[in-house]
This record gives C-alpha cells, structure tokens and sequence, in this order.
C-alpha cells in the first residue's frame, strides 16, 4: 500500500509535482522549505526531531540521496513523515542526486523523479510495507550500536572527565539557581504538550528556565521568558533565535567543541549580547542540564528531552554517550515534564483552608444539634438569632 499523496499533482501527467529544494545538511534545508516543495536531502536514518521539522514545513515529499533507514537501528524520523502523509523516496545513485537542481520544477510517480516527461533520477518508493520491514530488520542491529556506544562513552569520559566529575570548565552564570528547581527546555515533538502541562507548577514554583536553541522562542511563545538561553555554536545557533529572547536573557551561553580557541560571535555582540562560553564536547541540551545540575539546581525538569532508548539511538552517534553519561552524572536529581503533572497537585490555598475549616465547623455544629444539649442550646439562641435576622433585613429594607 502506497502512502497518500498530498497536493500539487500535475493534472496531465501521472506523480506528485513539485519545486525541489536541495541542500546536503538538512539543517541548512529547512528555512528555504515552503508548502508543497519537496525536500531533497542526504540524510542516514532521519531522526525524528528532523522529521517533525519536515512536517511543520509542510513538504508534499522528501527524496534521501541515502536509506531513511539504513539497519543500523530503528530510526523514529521516517514514521513521522509516513503518518503525515509525505511521499518518500530514498537510495538514489550519487549522480542521481546530482542532477535534481535546487529550485527545479519536478515530478515523482513509483519512485521515479521527472523533470517534465524526462526522467533525470530513479530511487526506492517507500511504502508502508517497505518501511515496517525496514524498521524490523534494524531492530537486529541494536546490539552493535551499543557495543559501539560503550567505546564511545569510555572516551567521551576520558575527555570530559573533569566537567563531569569535578564540574570544572562550567561558566558562571548571573542568575541564581542554587537551591532553586530548574527547567531545560528543548525543541521536541511533544515540547508544546509538556508545557502546556507543566503551566501549574511554573506558576507555582518559579524555577529558573534554561532553554535550548530554538525551544527558547516556543518558550516565549508559551509566555515563558527564558533566564539562560543555551545555544548550540556560534555558527548554528545565534540566527536561530530571536534577538527578543536573546535580550530578554539573564545569560547566553554558547557551547564551543574543546579546543575551537577564540569563537566569533559577531550576531550576538551587534544585539549587545555578551555570550558566556562553555567548552564542552558534549550536546548543547546535555550541556544545559550539567550547567544546571552544577549550578546546584534543588531539581531538574527536563522538557523535549530525549527519555527513552530509541529516543537515545534515534540522534547523531557522537551525542549518544554525552547523553547516557550526562543523565548519570544527574542522577535521580532530573524529572522527565511528561511525570510532573502525574506527581504534582499544586500548592493549598488560604481559601481552601477556609473552606475546610467551614465545613469542619458546619459538621460539628450539625453533630451537636441533634444532641439534647444542643437542642436546649439551640432553642436558647433562637430569640437571639431571630432579632440578628430582623436587623440584617431592615437594613436593606
């Protein structure tokens, strides 16, 4: 079974037609992409964050110059654009690839790219079926990527091990969050969901907000203004971010790989923004949770943070041990957003006090009334409380 095509079908020739637009990184790709282009990428087992970004962009089709999947493990990216709808077509021939032309008019029909009747590319037509057999036959290849994970936690430790266990190179940041909980906000497909749930607690808590590159506007978009903004290099991370929440900022900290010297930071220095620089190899939301953690954070929230195993697997290969390794190093200290409305009732107010008291006070007062004392009491008061009626209605008589 084929998947649904969206619009933009040529009406006299068979396929789906539409501006291609080709960049070999995908990151680079997705500001050009409008509605109804197809999105001619290079990218090995497309990982879901990315997937998502092709959804919102609302491409009619993606052509991979390589496999959505390659067998390595189950990349999550190819299902989201399945269940959106999106015509895929991957494993092209690098001259194949060559030869779609950034803004050129074209037209896919079974796997087949056409610019008008001529055929200029040919590739695999990913079905549903083609793509479950995929899935499972990558599901074997787990195994390995572990093993190979634990070589490269084994080194990103030896690299990092003064950051992680000593919390050396950190930067010092001018807001404080000693003793106080903390949230690490980090563009994902459910980032929206999470916030949305955890509105009572923010409102209740406080807690200093870190976010990470791009989550830092959907923070503000939400009516959060970030106290740290953490973006990923000066080179991918400061176009990316509005310079509203940039200013609006207590601090900027942008991740630099060990060893990269003196960064030019030109965009953030014309917004009079003066970035904090952290050294790390690790991942820039891996770099925001230590920043929170060693800033002595009473408890971490992470929002859109990658939480599962295929989650972990479903991201760059280099980012899978700063990830595992950083999670350790935080320890019971981080709370997934997803169990923070499960765990969290919310703060009692005065008022509900006052109405606990009253319906104590109503029940013993009901309690007593039936006793003979109370009966003698009651008839006692009732002159009285006749008189207090009289009074109150003559008032707004």
């Amino acid at each position: 079974m084929k998947l649904a095509r969206r619009s933009g079908l040529d009406a006299t020739l068979p396929g789906l037609a539409g501006t291609a637009k080709v960049d070999r990184r995908t990151r680079s790709l997705l500001p050009r992409l409008g509605r109804g282009d197809i999105a001619v990428i290079d990218h090995l087992d497309l990982d879901r964050a990315t997937a998502q970004k092709l959804v919102d962009a609302e491409v009619s089709a993606v052509v991979n110059r390589v496999r959505f999947v390659s067998g390595r493990y189950p990349t999550l990216g190819p299902s989201v654009l399945a269940d959106a709808g999106i015509l895929l077509v991957d494993d092209l021939s690098p001259e194949d690839w060559s030869a779609i032309r950034d803004g050129q008019r074209i037209r896919i029909d079974d796997g087949v790219v056409s610019d008008g009747d001529r055929e200029i590319a040919r590739g695999r037509m990913l079905d549903r079926d083609t793509l479950e057999d995929d899935l499972e036959r990558a599901r074997g290849g787990m195994a390995a990527q572990l093993e190979s994970f634990t070589h490269n936690s084994t080194e990103f430790l030896r690299r990092e091990s003064d950051l992680l266990l000593h919390g050396k190179g950190s930067p010092r940041l001018s807001v404080r969050i000693e003793g106080r909980p903390a949230v690490v906000v980090v563009e994902g497909p459910d980032l929206a969901e999470e916030l949305r749930g955890l509105k009572p607690w923010l409102r209740e808590q406080h807690p200093v907000l870190i976010a990470v590159d791009t989550a830092a506007d959907t923070l503000l978009a939400a009516g959060h203004q970030p106290d740290v903004v953490v973006l990923s290099s000066p080179h991918q991370g400061e176009d990316r971010v509005s310079a509203k929440v940039l200013r609006g900022s207590r601090d900027v900290v942008v991740v630099v790989d060990r060893g990269d010297g003196k960064t030019p930071l030109e965009s953030l220095e014309r917004l009079n923004v003066r970035p904090l620089r952290f050294e790390t190899g690790a991942l820039p939301e891996d770099a925001a949770l230590m920043l929170a953690s060693l800033s002595h954070a009473s408890l971490v929230v992470g929002a859109g943070v990658h939480a599962s195993l295929d989650d972990f697997l479903d991201r760059q290969r280099t980012g899978l041990a700063s990830t595992y390794l950083t999670r350790l190093r935080l320890g019971p200290q981080l709370v997934d957003a997803r169990a923070v409305p499960a765990l969290y009732s919310g703060r009692v107010r005065a008022w509900q006090l006052w109405l606990a008291l009253l319906a104590g006070l109503l029940a013993v007062a009901a309690a007593i009334g039936v006793t003979p004392v109370g009966q003698q009491w009651f008839d006692e008061l009732r002159p009285a409380l006749t008189d207090l009626l009289s009074s109150v209605q003559g008032l707004f008589s």
